[in-house]
């Protein structure tokens, strides 16, 4: 499998999420009790039910929203030298629109067959809740995101976490510890994923969000060269678009 991994044709990628209100009260009464059916299994003793909702409702694709997509391409001029990066986020108070251009971007520039999908846990959150959060839109899933009717071996996704695991399904492994145990540069900032919802919806930091995400996809980039092998990306060879 590592082997056969081409830095060329992986679309690394990672989401940040945030839940869909700013508080449980904003939604109607037939919300709020769709909610407490799906989350219950997650509530805690010591959590009110506002408390409850703004830490958890950006899990599910059904009452959070997407507010940040980072996508990072590999790329080299001349064959013989160190792979390159390049990164363009999509963020925004608008999913709608945020979605409708990452999509028009898979479409125009990654609908061959030969493009993956490369991140951290992305079989299992990520791509699932971009496709899902496409349909209550009304936007187009791409072709290469569709895999509805597709059995998991014709499924050709990259997902870091399922590398690590090497068949084995018994534990998580975040990509803060991963990145650690292998050495590599951090993708913590001064916040963490259970920060997010707070930082957008009561600090109006999304500047911040982009940030964590990047860094994020940048980390996923470098274990996949660790994986293979191959030197690792410095600063200079890291370049964000617009």
């Amino acid at each position: 499998m590592l082997n056969s991994i081409n830095p060329a044709n992986l679309i690394c990628i990672d989401i940040e999420t945030a839940p869909a209100h700013s508080s449980i009260t904003a939604m109607n009464d037939e919300w709020k009790e769709l909610w407490e059916i799906k989350s219950a299994r997650l509530k805690q003793e010591n959590e009110n039910k506002e408390e409850h909702y703004f830490n958890h409702a950006a899990i599910y694709a059904e009452f959070g929203k997407v507010i940040c997509i980072t996508v990072g391409v590999f790329f080299k001029k001349e064959k013989k030298e160190n792979w390159k990066f390049r990164v363009k986020t999509f963020a925004g108070d608008d999913e709608k629109k945020l979605l409708s251009d990452f999509a028009g971007l898979l479409n125009k520039h990654y609908s061959s067959e030969k493009f993956v999908f490369c991140g951290h846990n992305i079989r299992e959150f990520d791509i699932p809740y971009l496709c899902r959060r496409m349909i209550v839109h009304q936007i187009q899933i791409p072709q290469i995101m569709d895999v509805s009717g597709k059995k998991p071996y014709e499924v050709h996704w990259v997902d870091t976490m399922q590398l690590w695991r090497f068949g084995d399904y018994k534990h998580f492994t975040s990509l803060r510890l991963l990145t650690a145990i292998l050495g590599l540069p951090s993708p913590k900032t001064d916040m963490d994923g259970s920060d997010v919802g707070r930082v957008y919806w009561k600090e109006n930091g999304l500047h911040r969000i982009v940030e964590y995400n990047r860094r994020d996809v940048v980390a996923v980039a470098q274990l996949i060269l660790r994986f293979k092998s191959l030197p690792l990306l410095s600063d200079s060879e890291i370049t964000f678009a617009d």
